[in-house]
């Protein structure tokens, strides 16, 4: 009896989905538009967005651009939630989504990381982009900086709902 026990909770540790690290908060479409414009998306790129959610930044890039797209989070049924979206889309062929942790990821095939993530995170996403992602790849993120290092482009506007929003972009040199 007691190694069943064993076994049950080695099972549901293995399964339970790890601590998000941002709340999930979708990203409004015309905010998703204005990211992927700032960060001049097109056919060529490939766009990891971490933290992705329910999809919508790469499925857009897919379908706007023609870009390959990757999404990566930590919850399972977010990524459940976002293949659905892609299929439903028509963009499956286009995009891959991944249930992993955001600080270890592989991002160097990204040309373009999209972030909607908090500025702790993003301060300790800033080591690993700097160092993975090829010269030319541009990193926009909605509303949080990352510490003190300098963007090259601030956007800061009013969405569609009338919410202030700020956009960061960052290009590897």
């Amino acid at each position: 009896m007691r190694l069943v026990g064993v076994l049950l909770a080695s099972l549901l540790v293995q399964t339970t989905p790890a601590v998000p690290r941002a709340p999930y908060v979708a990203t409004p479409l015309d905010v998703v538009d204005r990211m992927l414009t700032l960060a001049r998306v097109d056919s060529r790129d490939v766009v990891y967005d971490l933290g992705c959610g329910d999809g919508r930044i790469v499925i857009a890039a897919a379908q706007k651009f023609g870009a390959k797209g990757v999404g990566v989070d930590i919850d399972p049924v977010r990524i459940a939630e976002a293949n659905a979206n892609a299929k439903r889309a028509g963009v499956e062929n286009l995009v891959t989504f991944r249930v992993e942790d955001v600080l270890e990821t592989d991002v160097s095939d990204a040309t373009v990381v999209t972030l909607y993530m908090l500025s702790a995170i993003n301060v300790k996403l800033r080591p690993i982009l700097t160092r993975d992602l090829p010269k030319g790849s541009r990193i926009v993120s909605h509303n949080f900086a990352m510490g003190a290092w300098e963007p090259e482009h601030v956007d800061t506007f009013k969405d569609a709902a009338g919410a202030t929003r700020t956009l960061y972009l960052w290009t590897i040199r």
